[in-house]
């Protein structure tokens, strides 16, 4: 009777991947918790979304409304606690008002070009054969060019705003996604609990479902938070080219082009909307670095 059970098995009982057990997922959340750097970075993270979100509550001016008599007034001025840009306008509001726009654009993209470049290298590799070739081939026509400028090319082809920057980001990251993907799915399907689900009769859609998904989301998902902060410090240069946000939009890198004359007048006025893109990129980053390194099994 045991012997039959054990043969008449479903495909999905095949064994799966260690690492996409509970317990794997426990020990990633324990190694976490012990990390200060990262979680530090989290906080920071979240005081600052927190802040943007809240804008409007929190913000204690119009972000729009400019006074020329009050033009570059140094830090603690009257009731600018940031003081004022070169055209009057509170800086703390347009700060947190700019960071709005600044986290959309470097989120957005990184999120689509996740779904459309994961589920692309998902497919080839897994596949394989000739649906990876082209697949791939078509990606290394995007790496012929820098990420900066080909984010450049497009939306100076396109021309600026918001949904050009986006298109642009997200063209830039659909390869790098389709690249890591391809390489993570094609490791997982060489190994040994994949092959003995295929030999278990498993269709195509149920291993991909139940064995591999599972085991190369993380890796992706990790990587696509470390292309966060580059895709907004590349929405910042492209906001300072002119080729992204359009005046008078409230957004860290249009905030630094145009405050470039103040650089010598007012340089801890100018260099603020820098210092958040610095600060929240590298936030990001040693997120991304922390999350790598509580996933790694070796740990």
């Amino acid at each position: 009777m045991s012997t039959t059970t054990s043969l008449g098995a479903s495909p999905a009982a095949a064994p799966r991947r260690p690492a996409a057990s509970p317990g794997y997922w426990q020990g990633v959340w324990r190694r976490l918790r012990h990390d200060r750097v990262t979680l530090a970075c989290a906080a920071v993270l979240l005081l600052m979304l927190f802040a943007i979100l809240a804008a409007p509550l929190i913000a204690p001016a119009d972000p729009y409304q400019t006074s020329m008599i009050r033009r570059l007034k140094p830090v603690g001025f009257g009731n600018h606690l940031l003081g004022t840009d070169e055209l009057g306008r509170d800086m703390l509001t347009r700060l947190l008002y700019g960071g709005r726009l600044s986290w959309f654009l470097g989120i957005t993209p990184v999120v689509i070009a996740f779904g459309i470049g994961g589920t692309l290298g998902i497919i080839a590799g897994f596949a394989g054969g000739w649906v990876n070739m082209l697949i791939m081939r078509v990606t290394d026509v995007f790496y012929a060019f820098p990420s900066v400028l080909l984010a450049v090319a497009i939306s100076g082809a396109l021309g600026a705003g918001v949904f050009n920057a986006i298109l642009s980001l997200t063209l830039v990251f659909i390869p790098q996604i389709i690249r890591v993907a391809e390489s993570t799915t094609t490791s997982v399907r060489a190994l040994d609990y994949v092959e003995a689900a295929r030999g278990s009769g498993a269709g195509a859609l149920t291993i991909v479902r139940v064995h591999v998904l599972p085991n190369v989301l993380g890796p992706i998902f990790v990587y696509a938070t470390s292309l966060i902060s580059v895709s907004m410090i590349i929405a910042s240069g492209l906001s300072f080219l002119g080729l992204g946000t359009k005046p008078p939009e409230a957004e860290w890198g249009l905030m630094l082009n145009t405050l470039r004359s103040a650089i010598y007048s007012q340089p801890v006025i100018a260099m603020l909307p820098g210092l958040c893109i610095f600060v929240t990129s590298m936030a990001f980053n040693l997120v991304s670095d922390g999350l790598r390194a509580a996933m790694d099994v070796r740990n």
